[in-house]
C-alpha cells in the first residue's frame, strides 16, 4: 500500500506546474526536462511514467520522479521521496539504475535497498558540473558532430566506454539493437561528437539530455592509448562550444569523485561543481 496518496501519475494536465518545478534547478532537473520537453506526460509518449507529489495548498507540486530505464527522483520534501520509494516498491524494480541529486537518491535508495537486494554498485558523491560561456582552453578543432554514415565508426567506442564506465556491456539479449538505436538516435539529433582518425575514434562525448535551459554531456571517452595527451580537455572544450551555440544555455555533466583525471580536465575547460549526483547501478 502507498504510504501517501498524494503520490501520484501525471498527466499532460499537469504539465505547467511539472515546468515551474523542473524551472527552479535546470541543471539537477535536466534528465527529467529533456523526456517533458520531447513529449508531454502521457505515459505512452513518454515511454515511462512521471510520477508527481502535491505538497501543501501553497507550494503544490513539490516532487518528481521520472520512471523508466532509470528511476530519477527530484525532491527535496521528504515525503515525496518516501512515496516515491513507496511506488517504486510497489511495481517492483523496472531500472537499471537511481540516478539523480544526492540527497534524493540516497532517500530513496535507503528505503528500497532492503525490498530490492543488494546493487551491484553504489556510487556517492558525484560532482554535478556546470558552464556557462566557451571555455578559455582551445577547442580541438578536430572534434566534430558525428554523421549517420559513421555509425558503425562510433559503435565500438560508445561499446567500450559504457563498459568501462557501468561494468557491464550494453551487448545485452537483444544483441545490441536498443543501444545502437540511442546511439543511432543521437547521431540524428547531432549530438553525438568525435575526434575521428584513419577511421577510429580518438575521443567521443554526447549531449545525453537537452533541455530548453540546459544539456547535459555523457559518455566522453578517449582511446586508452591516447590518454594522457590532453585530447580528453580539448575535445570536451569542443563538445561545450557545440552545445552552447546550438542547444542550451548551460552545459552540465556529472562525473565519479575518484576520477581524479576527468576531474582536472573538466576543471580545465571551466566547468564548476553545482551539486552532488548519487548512481545506483543494477
Amino acid at each position: 500500500m502507498l504510504r501517501t496518496a498524494t503520490t501520484r501519475l501525471l498527466h499532460d494536465a499537469d504539465l505547467p506546474a511539472v515546468r515551474r518545478l523542473l524551472a527552479a534547478d535546470p541543471v539537477a532537473g535536466c534528465l527529467i526536462a529533456t523526456r517533458v520537453e520531447a513529449t508531454g506526460l502521457e505515459r505512452r509518449r513518454l515511454g515511462a511514467e512521471l510520477w508527481g507529489h502535491d505538497g501543501d495548498a501553497t507550494h503544490g507540486l513539490d516532487g518528481l520522479c521520472l520512471a523508466g530505464a532509470n528511476l530519477v527522483p527530484l525532491s527535496q520534501s521528504a515525503p515525496a521521496l518516501a512515496g516515491f520509494a513507496d511506488r517504486a516498491a510497489a511495481q517492483g524494480r523496472r531500472c537499471s539504475s537511481i540516478v539523480g541529486v544526492e540527497s534524493a537518491v540516497d532517500a530513496v535508495w535507503t528505503q528500497l535497498a532492503p525490498e530490492w537486494g543488494p546493487a551491484r554498485d553504489v556510487r556517492t558523491g558525484q560532482p554535478l558540473m556546470a558552464v556557462s560561456e566557451r571555455s578559455t582552453l582551445p577547442p580541438d578543432p578536430a572534434v566534430r558532430a558525428v554523421v549517420p554514415e559513421e555509425l558503425d565508426i562510433l559503435m565500438p567506442a560508445c561499446v567500450a566506454m559504457f563498459t568501462e564506465e557501468v561494468g557491464v556491456s550494453p551487448i545485452g539479449s537483444d544483441s545490441g539493437r536498443g543501444y545502437r538505436g540511442r546511439i543511432r538516435e543521437l547521431i540524428g539529433a547531432g549530438r553525438a561528437f568525435a575526434r575521428i582518425e584513419d577511421g577510429e575514434v580518438v575521443f567521443k562525448a554526447e549531449l545525453g539530455a537537452v533541455s530548453e535551459r540546459a544539456c547535459q554531456i555523457q559518455g566522453v571517452w578517449v582511446r586508452p592509448d591516447r590518454r594522457g595527451e590532453g585530447i580528453g580537455a580539448a575535445g570536451t572544450s569542443a563538445v561545450v562550444a557545440a552545445a552552447l551555440a546550438t542547444f542550451a544555455p548551460v552545459v552540465s555533466l556529472y562525473v565519479n569523485d575518484y576520477n581524479e583525471p576527468a576531474l582536472g580536465a573538466y576543471r580545465r575547460v571551466g566547468f564548476r561543481q553545482v551539486g552532488t549526483f548519487m548512481t545506483v547501478l543494477f
